[in-house]
């Protein structure tokens, strides 16, 4: 697959925001074979992406998912350093007006016609491509947390994007072993829709006193086939991201179910934000680095 300017979309891959879901997907693109580059304004953040990246890599090796290694790894905390990218994906915090910059920056520093990318679990693509000079080069993906392990992709597609967009998207992400599923473009798509909301009412019954944290998941996993249970899920996903995901929602579709609820609040206040923390609803301390 290649992008307008007949480059291979994978040849040069930029990657916005170093945090859990930036490294996650760079973890996927180097181990696929694939060079990428990693950019962001915060220098201790690619710090630890690249700890969080090899620690990835060595167990993506262990599980016999890849060989890759970061030797076609590349890191930048200068935005203009993406120019000359074949597609450039955005992974910054779930906050409109954050990302919404950085694609804005991003137009200004890539060719017209290459394939922009939100990784976004709720913001609809068609409120960050309002502030684009091309809103054609821009589509949404959602990828799951570990991006290296999960190998399907929700992949979002605004009115106004254009299919030669849409193509060098699903494209990639067919080079990088993922299997792309294309979805309209509303608040949260599809699983975020369906599953957030989900992890706050289980979170509401924890805070109720109705069940604990473990009694919730076993439940919901032996009895109704939830693979690892909602609370760990949402752990995974990290309890600070969910509130912004929820917040997001909830401010979109006015739907009560999506305000976050007073446990989800008061575990991100205290910092005790799911796996990457070390704690959230279970401890995970003895897990960590």
């Amino acid at each position: 697959m290649t992008s307008v300017t007949g480059d291979r979309v994978t040849d040069r891959l930029t990657v916005l925001g170093a945090g859990v879901m930036g490294a996650g997907i760079a973890t996927l693109v180097l181990g696929k074979g694939f060079p990428v580059r990693l950019i962001d304004i915060d220098r201790a953040a690619l710090d630890r992406a690249r700890r969080d990246i090899e620690a990835q890599l060595r167990m993506a090796r262990l599980m016999g998912v890849s060989d890759g290694d970061t030797g076609r790894l590349s890191m930048s905390t200068v935005t203009a350093d993406a120019a000359g990218s074949t597609a450039v994906i955005e992974a910054i915090t779930e906050r409109a007006d954050l990302k919404a910059e950085a694609l804005r920056e991003a137009t200004r520093i890539v060719r017209p016609g290459t394939p922009l990318v939100s990784n976004t679990s709720s913001i609809p693509i068609a409120e960050l491509a309002a502030v684009l000079d091309r809103p054609e080069d821009l589509a949404g993906t959602h990828f799951m947390n570990p991006a290296y392990l999960i190998g399907t992709v929700e992949v979002v597609r605004a009115a106004g994007t254009a299919q030669v967009t849409m193509d060098a998207v699903t494209g990639l992400l067919t080079a990088l072993g993922r299997v792309p599923v294309v979805v309209g473009d509303a608040p949260g798509f599809v699983t975020s829709r369906i599953l957030h909301p989900m992890l706050n009412a289980a979170a509401r019954v924890v805070q109720a006193g109705t069940a604990t944290a473990e009694a919730v998941d076993t439940l919901m996993r032996d009895c109704l086939g939830h693979r690892t249970g909602p609370l760990r899920t949402a752990d995974l996903i990290g309890l600070d991201n969910l509130v912004d995901s929820l917040t997001v929602l909830h401010a979109r579709t006015g739907d009560e179910d999506c305000l976050p609820c007073d446990l989800l609040l008061s575990k991100v206040r205290e910092g005790s934000l799911g796996r990457k923390s070390g704690r959230g609803f279970f401890d995970y301390q003895e897990a960590m680095p």
